[in-house]
């Protein structure tokens, strides 16, 4: 892991996602070296505090912040005598938990292949820990659920006993995420005939991008404390003060050191991204750390393609914080202006600030919506239109009457 205090932060956030996963952590153990041991990561010595720690707690499983490679999963296992999982195990599990539609279950069954094909080699009798529900007894289970992390996804099938069988279901897997793609793809375009503009909202994991969400679009989005809660993209319309409609994107929240592997179980809520016209960018300003977390993703950004779309900074949670550092962040974001503009402060639970997003949101858009006609008929030599326009048309049209359609109510000069 991370030396010092980032990685103790990491350790923390493992915690997190270890809770969000369903385990009782029994306790943490930290070390701080030069260069990972090749064969068992940590070494000898911090290998036996790690088992006596778990016997003393009875702890029947073992989570690493760190990946780990088969070999050195194999070694740790015979040495503690408990199963023992890595940082990515761990967040396909959640994955595989939070995965509502097909094509989001398909690709965490897919990456869950993938991390498995290399550590068949040698399990024998213990490759009855592939499968299997969380929650049951099992290799290594100790008959708690705690114990049964990281085994959740394909189950007790004969395909993970041969490498051979693993690899045609990959290939089975693969042909329906094609198939799932391209009626995504027909979806897409038939939302495209009548164009919108897309709003995409991305962040760390946690950061509460589902609750701004909701708090914009006025949706029942999962809210929940857990890492991952938020994995299947949603997508809602939303009328913005000049009269145009848009289309807002909640995605999966980003994590640092995330695997290449694992970006392909995000294709779906990330593929929203690359097709969005504005990016708001959430941060949870109440984290100390958050700026570190901000660098983590833009480098996921950076990664997709789209680190030169139009973003607006969004400081979200300022409710949690005191009155001097609001008053501190409010100076330091008017004085960090990006390409976008000031952050925009607003806490998406008690609703302060969502006014003025909304309006930034509007001004941010780098096109403008289309007339979208309702109705016609022609009277004599005259037509009559029933049509959706901006209100920046409507004004120039000069119109005697029109009505104002918008999700938030305002006075219009």
């Amino acid at each position: 892991m991370p030396a010092g205090e980032q990685g103790r932060e990491s350790l923390l956030e493992l915690i997190e996602l270890a809770r969000s996963a369903g385990a009782e952590i029994a306790g943490t153990v930290f070390q701080v070296r030069d260069t990972a041991d090749p064969a068992t990561l940590v070494g000898r010595g911090k290998l036996d505090e790690i088992r006596a720690e778990a016997t003393a707690h009875k702890a029947p499983l073992i989570i690493f912040d760190s990946n780990l490679s088969p070999m050195q999963q194999r070694n740790i296992e015979q040495a503690t005598e408990r199963r023992v999982i890595d940082r990515t195990q761990l967040i396909l599990d959640i994955f595989a938990r939070h995965a509502r539609s097909r094509e989001g279950q398909l690709q965490v069954e897919l990456a869950q292949l993938n991390y498995m094909l290399p550590r068949l080699t040698g399990k024998g009798t213990a490759m009855s820990r592939l499968g299997g529900k969380s929650g049951g007894g099992g290799a290594g289970g100790a008959g708690g659920g705690t114990g049964r992390i990281g085994v959740r996804g394909p189950g007790e099938k004969k395909l993970e006993t041969d490498r051979r069988r693993i690899r045609d279901r990959v290939r089975k897997i693969e042909l329906s995420i094609d198939e799932v793609r391209k009626q995504r793809a027909l979806r897409r375009e038939a939302r495209n005939a009548v164009p919108l503009g897309t709003i995409a909202l991305v962040g760390y994991t946690n950061a509460g991008k589902s609750t701004l969400f909701n708090a914009l679009s006025r949706a029942e989005v999962l809210v929940s404390s857990k890492m991952f809660a938020t994995l299947d993209p949603t997508i809602r319309a939303l009328r913005l003060p000049s009269n145009r409609r848009v289309l807002v994107s909640d995605t999966v929240g980003f994590i640092r050191d995330l695997p290449k592997g694992l970006l392909t179980a995000f294709r779906a809520t990330l593929e929203e991204v690359q097709e969005a016209a504005l990016i708001l960018h959430v941060s949870d300003v109440s984290n100390p750390h958050h700026d570190e977390l901000d660098e983590e993703v833009d480098k996921i950004l950076r990664e997709l393609g789209v680190d030169d779309r139009p973003r607006l900074r969004v400081l979200n949670k300022m409710d949690r914080l005191s009155h001097e550092d609001r008053d501190a962040v409010a100076s330091s974001a008017e004085r960090s202006i990006g390409a976008c503009g000031a952050a925009v402060l607003v806490s998406a639970l008690t609703g302060e600030g969502i006014e003025e997003l909304v309006q930034r949101m509007d001004a941010e858009m780098p096109t403008d919506a289309v007339v979208k006609i309702l109705h016609s008929e022609i009277d004599d030599s005259h037509m009559r239109l029933d049509a959706e326009v901006p209100a920046s048309i409507a004004k120039r049209l000069r119109l005697k009457e029109f009505a104002v359609e918008e999700t938030f109510s305002r006075t219009l000069s």
